[in-house]
């Protein structure tokens, strides 16, 4: 008898089993796309134009204040005077003093305000030469562009480069494309550098802090303080109520277009495809925040700039947001 293997024939399964592979994704139930909250409320809060009662309400209070103030002090100062002399007059120059400083303010807002009607006016000037391509135009306007960043040393080389060949140029839109180029291509770059920055702070703070009101502050404070120093970069600086003004007119603009909003193509560079539902709830949210204030620094460029941009030289959203985010956060898989 053999003492090898036995083989006994088994009955053929009626329908294989199936395979862990073909099963269908689980939904995500429930699960929104991040909508960048923080900045949009920040936006809308900032763009929001008080009622005209409102305003006459501000202002009927601020004179009111002031006249209570203005009578108060000046009794004070005038019984001061008639009791103790000496110090009355202590107090009448401190009170002078901190008028004069109250009016050297109003002046340099008054400046700053004017400085960025200068821009307006620049920026208006250019598509003027543009549109009627008038020679003479486009060199008058280079001039006063070459005049509004006299002495500044991040614009000497370029400067110096646009004086050595615009003689060579002979209609205006070569002329001003050579004066975007070389006057205002380094002011760009910098430009560009504190956009990436905004978005950078934005979207790390937003994904960070689980409150939602610090969220809100935070973008706001930084999104003025990014037009504030955008402004400043193209010859604009601002004061107080400028940079308000600016960034009023900055976030209305976005507003009214409804370019408040980011969808995952604008993430794509950095996230590659769907992996906006691989992240958690807070860095989503950091990623969109981060990207809308992106979208506004380039508008705020394209406001404060004294040159419309040219095809081809305007930043791209996309690319500023690859650059500040990209290192943030670390690519799904």
């Amino acid at each position: 008898m053999s003492k090898g293997p036995v083989l006994f024939d088994l009955e053929a399964e009626a329908s294989p089993r199936p395979s862990v592979s073909d099963a269908p994704p689980v939904p995500d139930v429930g699960i929104a796309a991040p909508q960048g909250q923080a900045m949009q409320i920040a936006a809308r809060l900032a763009a929001r134009k008080p009622s005209k009662l409102v305003r006459l309400f501000w202002w009927l209070l601020s004179t009111l204040i002031g006249a209570l103030v203005s009578i108060a002090a000046w009794n004070f100062i005038m019984g001061l005077l008639a009791s103790y002399p000496l110090l009355g007059m202590v107090m009448t120059v401190l009170i002078g003093a901190v008028l004069l400083v109250l009016v050297l303010l109003c002046l340099r807002e008054l400046a700053a305000f004017s400085r960025l009607a200068r821009l307006d006016g620049l920026h208006h000037d250019v598509g003027e030469a543009l549109a009627q391509n008038d020679l003479k135009a486009a060199r008058a306007v280079t001039d006063r562009l070459v005049g509004l960043y006299q002495g500044r040393e991040d614009t000497r080389w370029g400067r110096d480069r646009l004086a050595e060949l615009r003689g060579d140029q002979l209609d205006a839109q070569t002329l001003l494309a050579l004066t975007e180029a070389e006057l205002l291509g380094p002011l760009d770059i910098a430009a560009s550098r504190e956009v990436e920055a905004a978005a950078r702070q934005v979207a790390t703070v937003t994904a960070l802090v689980p409150l939602a009101l610090a969220d809100v502050v935070a973008a706001m404070t930084s999104n003025l303080r990014m037009i504030r120093r955008v402004a400043e970069i193209y010859g604009g600086r601002s004061g107080f109520f400028g940079s308000w003004r600016l960034t009023r007119v900055v976030l209305s603009h976005l507003v009214a277009t409804g370019a408040v909003a980011v969808g995952d193509d604008m993430l794509e560079p950095i996230l590659g495809g769907t992996v906006l539902a691989k992240l958690s709830r807070r860095f989503g949210e950091g990623l969109v925040n981060g990207a809308l204030t992106a979208r506004v620094g380039v508008a705020a460029m394209e406001v404060c700039r004294p040159m419309p941009f040219s095809e081809g030289r305007r930043p791209k959203v996309r690319s500023i947001v690859k650059r500040a985010l990209s290192g943030l956060f670390s690519r799904g898989t």
